[in-house]
Formats: C-alpha cells, structure tokens, sequence
C-alpha cells in the first residue's frame, strides 16, 4: 500500500486482541484512519477505548492480528526499526531515571537515540529554553514537581527531533498551568520545527485544542473530524441552568435522571444540561422547574457535550452515565456537627525547607472540601499530615474529634483513604480485597459480610468479585478503591486525585457517589487537577508554595475575577490568576 501525500500516519483494517487467560479481549477492531502532516490531532475515548493499544501499533511496539500500518512512508509490520528511529514516543508512563539529574537524563538519552555530540549544546539549549527547565538542569528528577517530570520527559523524547510524536496522555496529573505550558510546547513544535502530533487525554477541554479528533469506543472507530464538527450538530440542545432555591450540586442530583437528560455537570451555583433534543429555553423551564424559580439560559455546545452524546448512545442500554442505587449508602454516618477537621498554623519542613508554611482552614461535618494548587504547592504533603500518614513539624490537626500528634490511630480509624495511584493488592481478587481490607479495619462476622456485599453490589462489581484487580479496566479499578475506603463507614473521607486518568463518564459516576455520601453527612476532603470538578466543592482553598491563596465557595473564589469582557469565569481561570499573581509577586525585584 502507498502512503498518499500529505498524510504521516494511514492504518487500514487493523484488529487487535488479548489472551487473557480463557477470555479473549479485542482492543482494536478494523481500524482505518489517516493522520494528516502538520497538525495536532488529538486521540480521544473512555477507559479501555484502544487508544494505548493503537499508539503502541503505530509505534512498532505492538504486532496487529492482521491489517496494514504505514507511518512516513514505511511499513511498520515489515520494518519496525526504521520507523521507530523516525518518531518520538512518550508513553503515559515515561521512564526518566529518578536518581539522575535533568541534565544526566537528556544525556542519556541522547546516547540511546543516538545524537551525536557536536549536535548537543544546541539542542539542549532549545529544549531547556523551551521546558523552562534550564534552571534546573542540577536538580534530580525525583526532586521535581510533577509537571517538571512531563516536561523533562518530553525534552528527553525530543532530544532527537522526529517527524511524527506520539503523545500517550501527557497531561494527566499535572495543574492547569503545567497543561498550558505543555500545550504551548507542543504547539511550537509543530509550528517551528514542523513536526505531526498524534496525542491522547483524559481531558475534554484540549480536544478542543487539537486541529483534529479521533473519537473511539471498544475499540472502533466513531468519527474523525474538526472539534467543531462533532458538537455543532447540538444546536439548542445545551443550557445553563440556575435555582433561586436549590444549590447546583441538589439541583443536579434532582434533575439528572429525568427523561430527556444526556449530560447534567455542576458549575458553581449553575448546571450545565445537555438534552437529547432541540429545545427551547422555556421549555426547559417547565420541564425541570416545578415552579423553584429555575432560571434557564441557552449555552454555547462544547466538545464535551458532543463526547457525552456519542457515548451516551453507544452505551444507553449498559452503561448508565448518572444514575446511582437509592442504598449506594447504607445509613447516615456521623455523629459530630460543626468542624470535623481542624487546622491550624500547620507546618511541615524538609530541613530547611518548608513545604506547608503555617496554614489555616476548617471544614464542617458533610462539606466537600477541595484542596488545589499547583505541582509543588505543598497540598499532598498537607493532605498527607491530614490522613495521619506525615507527621507535622508544627501546628493543630484536630481530625474527627482527635489530635492527631496525641491520638493518631483513634483519629485513623475514622477515615477512609483513596490514593491516587491504585494501591491495593493487584495480584488478589475484588472479592479478596474487599475481604483483607475489611479485616484490616477490624470488621467481622456478619457486618463484615454485610458490608462485603454492599460493597460488590452498590459498585456494581457481582460480575467482577473473582477477577483480578490488576486486570480491572481503570474505571473500575477506582470503584473497588472507593470500595475499600468505604467499607468500615468512615466519618470523613480523604480522595487524593481520585479520577486522574479515567473518562469523564467514570468520572460522573464517581461525583455522583460522592454527592450521596455528602448528603448522608460523610466529611469528604479532595484533591484534584480538573478544576471542573472543584465546582462539586462546598468550599476550597488554593495554594502556592506552601501557603494558602485564597479559600471560600466556589462562586467566592471567582467574584473577584468577574470582568464585563468575563463575567462567568471557570475555575481553572480563577486558579491560574491566582497562582500567577502569586508568581509574580514572589519574584526578586
């Protein structure tokens, strides 16, 4: 097959599959599509969709069952080396060696990809110019922020510049402003040095960003086109709406399995609502209002209403975006009104430095409460003190009634803890997880039972109790998390970044289950990169470099912002003013 002009990648009928033990799982299943030259397109579809899969086939990294790929004018089947010798390649998981240092690393890989010495210093200059890491280049990688790693990692894949780069999620787990940064990279790269990128994420917002967009599902191919092209057909079907009576987080709740609904997201105050129909605003309001004083505003359609549509019929008859069992809580946990967490001129120093500057904040009995910040700011090591699992260098942590430096386990024992990295035993069942983690937690006899089926059922993992928690789709591996951290009905929760990585359909379920716990008066403390889901937040607080910014509601936080030119700006505009103006504030005059 010849490669037509004006095209980096073209894939005709190319399948797929696993052996995984006795099932057999297709991942791919007659793909064809072409990537043009010169342009970012952008690789997009929920957990399990193919998109790793696919990226390492063109990579050379995976054999098809059957089907042709040519990348650049070369047959991958036939002559994989050559064409890995042509891109650059940066997995979800890239390898930067953690005890070398920024500069130690480049070299590296500069020896494995070959570039000669004489080539270098330039190219080193270009890059470090270009990741902002020139400051940096004595600094071991284990010692950088999040952010820093991605773009370290993506100066290392393009130590030799390649025609075509493969980008696997390179986003994920890192702030807003790290994202933008990565994006502006990535933008003049294509620009000055005329490179073709194929990227994949987790985020809806940069699919807008991309010139194109694959969108897949189990494997298939569903569309390929301009951003616009897919949402545009969603005219008069996407609204704003708001309550003089109800907060957005009940009014969603209330109205998001009504017939008709698609997509329901809360904004603040507001719901953003996507309908299966054209309708008009008035009509709306006599739909959901119910005389509560619903206030209804046309909006704008985005891509991520279109992705929710497309999905949302793929799966009508399976996979229910929002609903949630009515018992997915058994009882009302808590006992304790007012403030159930405690925090006070809290601390923590690392020798001379100190990550956590002497902060502040309370949060009620039932409030989420969200913990923001860039990578660096100092949140996880606050969140760490928090869970009991870092002692504070100084200050009050009171937490479910208990100071935790007197009385950590007492305090323990009342907290449930989701990490952000899968942390339960890969090599054990659903079911035996559950039956571990419940023993742990003191559980017996017949509550332990009681709760281990509540567990399997209100999770929706019968069908999954004896497999493998390591061969869980992501999705799902994040409900047996939240399982576990459910299980002994714990008065407060702690999420560390709870849907990094997984679609925003797993992610709507997840909101929806924990705006049920809040309800039932569980404390559920988060953090989070997606700044959409900051809006679920009762309250939250900012930081920067170890010290908190601001803190308040949500529509608190973005008052101070609201401009006639914006007059409703999103919360990653709040977040990146502010840590700007905190940027700019601490530099040297």
């Amino acid at each position: 097959m010849a490669q037509k002009a004006g095209y980096v990648l073209v894939m005709e009928g190319v399948t797929k599959s696993f052996q995984s033990r006795r099932q057999k799982r297709t991942a791919l299943e007659e793909i064809s599509l072409r990537v043009r030259r010169g342009v970012v397109t952008g690789l997009i579809g929920p957990d399990g969709a193919g998109k790793t899969t696919l990226m390492r086939i063109v990579a050379g990294l995976l054999v098809p069952d059957k089907g042709d790929v040519h990348v650049l004018d070369i047959d991958v089947l036939k002559d994989p080396l050559s064409v890995q010798a042509s891109i650059g390649y940066m997995p979800q998981r890239f390898g930067l060696y953690e005890d070398l240092t920024v500069q130690e690393n480049l070299d590296l890989y500069a020896d494995l990809q070959g570039v000669p010495e004489a080539r270098r210093p330039r190219r080193y200059a270009e890059l470090l110019k270009m990741t902002m890491l020139a400051p940096f280049t004595r600094r071991l990688a284990k010692r950088l922020s999040g952010g820093m790693k991605q773009k370290l990692g993506l100066a290392c894949t393009l130590v030799r510049p390649p025609e075509f780069l493969l980008l696997d999620e390179p986003t994920v787990g890192v702030d807003p402003i790290s994202r933008r940064e990565l994006w502006t990279i990535i933008y003049r790269l294509v620009q000055e040095e005329g490179m073709s990128v194929l990227l994949s994420t987790a985020y809806l917002d940069e699919a807008e960003r991309c010139q194109e967009v694959i969108l897949m599902h189990e494997g298939r191919i569903l569309g390929q086109d301009a951003p616009s092209r897919f949402y545009n057909d969603l005219k008069d079907q996407t609204f704003m709406l708001t309550s003089e009576t109800e907060k957005g987080r009940r009014l969603q709740q209330r109205i998001s399995t009504m017939p008709g609904v698609v997509d329901c997201i809360v904004l603040g105050n507001r719901v953003r609502l996507v309908t299966d129909r054209p309708q008009s605003p008035e009509e709306i309001e006599s739909l959901f209002g119910d005389g509560a004083g619903l206030s209804v505003q046309a909006a704008p359609p985005r891509f991520e209403d279109a992705f929710i549509y497309i999905l949302k019929r793929c799966t009508a008859d399976r996979r229910p975006v929002l609903p949630v069992r009515e018992d997915f809580i058994s009882s009302p946990v808590g006992i304790r009104d007012g403030d159930v967490i405690v925090v006070e001129d809290l601390k923590r120093r690392f020798g001379d430095f100190y990550a956590v500057k002497g902060i502040d904040f309370r949060v009620r009995r039932g409030e989420i409460f969200g913990l923001l910040g860039a990578n660096g700011a100092g949140k996880s090591t606050t969140f760490r003190m928090l869970c009991g699992l870092l002692p504070a260098s100084g200050g009050r942590i009171e937490v479910a009634g208990s100071d935790l430096r007197v009385a950590g386990a007492q305090a323990r024992a009342n907290i449930g803890y989701m990490a952000q990295k899968f942390s339960l035993y890969r090599g054990l069942t659903v079911l035996q997880n559950l039956q571990f983690f419940s023993s742990i937690y003191g559980l017996k006899g017949r509550r332990q039972k009681r709760r281990i089926e509540w567990a399997i059922e209100s999770f929706e993992m019968t069908h999954l109790a004896n497999m493998t928690s390591g061969d869980l789709p992501l999705g799902y591996k994040q409900r047996l998390a939240l399982a576990v951290a459910l299980i002994h009905e714990p008065e407060i929760l702690f999420l560390d970044e709870p849907t990094s990585g997984i679609d925003p359909i797993a992610r709507r379920e997840f909101w929806n289950r924990i705006n049920i716990l809040s309800d039932a008066g569980v404390t559920v403390l988060v953090t989070t990169h997606f700044m959409e889901e900051a809006e679920y937040c009762d309250r939250l607080v900012i930081m920067a470099q170890g010290e908190i910014l601001g803190q308040g509601t949500p529509e608190e936080m973005k008052a101070p912002f609201r401009t006639p030119q914006e007059p409703e700006p999103s919360m990653e505009d709040v977040f990146i003013a502010m840590i700007e103006h905190h940027d700019n504030r601490s530099k040297p005059i």
